[in-house]
């Protein structure tokens, strides 16, 4: 009979879990033989556990299915939490095995022992469980993949003790059901169509805010269809898992990172109706701002809640309005033009636009510097958007890992600060090893320039010499480009537009890895970073026309 790890890997892959992102340690080494055991199971290494949790969670956004994850022990799960948060907040379904001491040795509290069940809790509340012997391993297994498939989507957490592992009579578990979520109630649908109804024929504001499932074509058009009969506005989250968008989909305006201008899109709504989405908070706690972004006056319905099926629930609303065979707005195809000039930000975003293929997958995390990116996107071929849902940093690089594994046949281009680089910079490792296609974009300003801006929104005092070297990347300057050929990818350095533009057609036309450094200056800084938090103050005292413009000036 096989041992726990032999019957495990026969669990998983016959569950459609046949991608495992290993950092592996002592504790695991029955779990890694048992890989030569499994054919259908293929393995990917990590040199760090936040580039293997990293890049389960962008397989999994772009499959649908979880990935599973090896990490060695507390420490290794610890290392990997950050992108395990991010996974979470995204309502990305995670299976993430951790090793632990064989249960015999825990009581001697060796040096590797810690409390694994306390630290993952922080990232799988639903499911966190510690299978006790080789007998119950797999259903142990069946229950956690069982936790992650469902709605939301979860990181499901199974930590696996050495004995259990190597322990003989193991047992498969045959695959469990897939979940079948419900639609809205006949009864929620039909308050929603009755207040929609009743606020376009007095001429008041409603919108849809989407979120997860409904951000995906079924949902988009569905929405899109109520919108063109009954005059609905279109938002998105500020952070989307994952946004199919481009030519020939219905577009979407994301709700802004920034509260002031948040507050400006949601402010003249009557009714806001949820769609697999949270009401809108501010990202952080401000000096006498609040925290809540919905307006007093303004009515918040939930129509699927991310347990319930989005794409029928959106449907099922449809029908009830008469707007089925509404005729949805679409984004019609239209590219900016090749950007000329000393290079910037913008003409990085602009190059994207410019020359990105059919079915890219763009990964940004690109922080203060991927600003004018949606825009100069929004008419390119259909592509999918993942962006950065639980905002811990790092998580670009190991999402294109995954991405492209998840998408052999699709190019993935991702756009990474610099400052977030570095978080995970070995990520570009993998990608080479795997030979893996992803032109990964770094933008180096040498700057943590989005802490500059909330340096001064926040209300700080004067920032001397020492604090504003802690937000700076000066002294000395990376060099991205070094730092990717020495990982084995085809690196280059472009302090020109020019030089950028050849980067990206070589990029494009020859299958990656391929690492493009963007030396460009800080998108938001001098004068504009100065006037910045006195244009955001003064936003809600504006008219509302003015107010929505400036808005779409400084994050369209």
């Amino acid at each position: 009979m096989p041992n726990g790890a032999q019957a495990l890997m026969k669990t998983l892959v016959d569950a459609g879990i046949d991608v495992c992102f290993t950092n592996p340690g002592t504790s695991e080494m029955h779990f890694v033989a048992a890989l030569d055991h499994e054919p259908r199971m293929r393995a990917v290494l990590a040199l760090f556990e936040g580039v293997a949790t990293g890049a389960a969670d962008g397989y999994a956004r772009m499959t649908g299915k979880p990935a599973a994850t090896l990490l060695h022990l507390g420490c290794g799960l610890g290392n990997g939490l950050a992108n395990l948060h991010n996974a979470r907040k995204g309502k990305v379904p995670v299976l993430n095995i951790v090793g632990d001491h064989a249960t015999h040795h825990t009581r001697y509290d060796a040096q590797l022992q810690s409390d694994i069940e306390t630290v993952a809790r922080n990232v799988s509340p639903g499911f966190v469980r510690t299978s006790q012997t080789t007998a119950a391993l797999c259903r142990d297994a069946a229950d956690a993949i069982t936790a992650a498939r469902g709605l939301p989507g979860q990181v499901a957490t199974l930590i696996l003790p050495a004995d259990v592992s190597w322990g003989e009579g193991g047992e498969p578990c045959p695959p469990p059901p897939l979940p079948q979520p419900e639609a809205a109630s006949d009864a929620t649908v039909a308050t929603i169509a009755q207040a929609i109804a009743d606020a376009a024929r007095s001429g008041r504001k409603t919108a849809f805010l989407l979120g997860g499932q409904a951000l995906r074509e079924p949902g988009l058009l569905a929405a899109a269809r109520v919108a063109a009969h009954s005059g609905v506005k279109l938002l998105a989250e500020v952070f989307p898992t994952r946004l199919e968008r481009g030519a020939g989909l219905p577009p979407v305006e994301r709700i802004a990172y920034l509260a002031e201008m948040a507050g400006v899109q949601l402010a003249d709504l009557e009714h806001l109706v949820l769609v697999d989405a949270k009401a809108p908070v501010s990202f952080f706690a401000y000096p006498g701002k609040q925290s809540y972004l919905v307006p007093d006056s303004c009515t918040v319905h939930t129509l699927a809640s991310p347990e319930q099926d989005a794409v029928a629930s959106l449907h099922k609303l449809a029908a009830a309005l008469g707007a089925t065979q509404a005729h949805p707005a679409l984004q019609t195809a239209q590219r900016p033009g090749r950007p000329r000039g000393k290079l910037n930000a913008a003409k990085v975003c602009k190059a994207v636009g410019h020359l990105l293929p059919e079915h890219a997958i763009v990964i940004d995390e690109a922080i203060t510097s991927g600003l004018m990116l949606s825009a100069l996107t929004a008419g390119a071929p259909r592509h999918d958007l993942i962006t950065l849902t639980g905002g811990a940093i790092g998580q670009g690089l190991p999402n294109a890992v995954g991405a492209a594994i998840a998408c052999p046949t699709r190019p993935v281009i991702a756009l990474i600060g610099d400052g977030t680089a570095m978080y995970t910079l070995q990520a570009l490792w993998t990608m080479a090893r795997e030979q893996l296609n992803v032109t990964s974009i770094i933008f180096n300003n040498a700057s943590y320039s989005v802490l500059n801006v909330e340096l001064e929104r926040v209300g700080a005092s004067e920032a001397g010499p020492k604090a504003k070297s802690q937000l700076d990347l000066h002294g000395p300057v990376l060099n991205f480009a070094q730092l990717g050929q020495g990982m084995g990818v085809h690196a280059v350095r472009a302090t020109t537009t020019e030089d950028f533009l050849k980067a990206l057609e070589y990029a494009l036309a020859h299958p990656g890895p391929h690492l493009i450094e963007a030396v460009v200056p800080e998108s938001l800084s001098g004068a504009k970073r100065r006037l910045l938090p006195w244009l955001l103050r003064s936003l809600p005292s504006l008219p509302q026309p003015l107010a929505q413009a400036l808005k779409r000036k400084i994050a369209p």
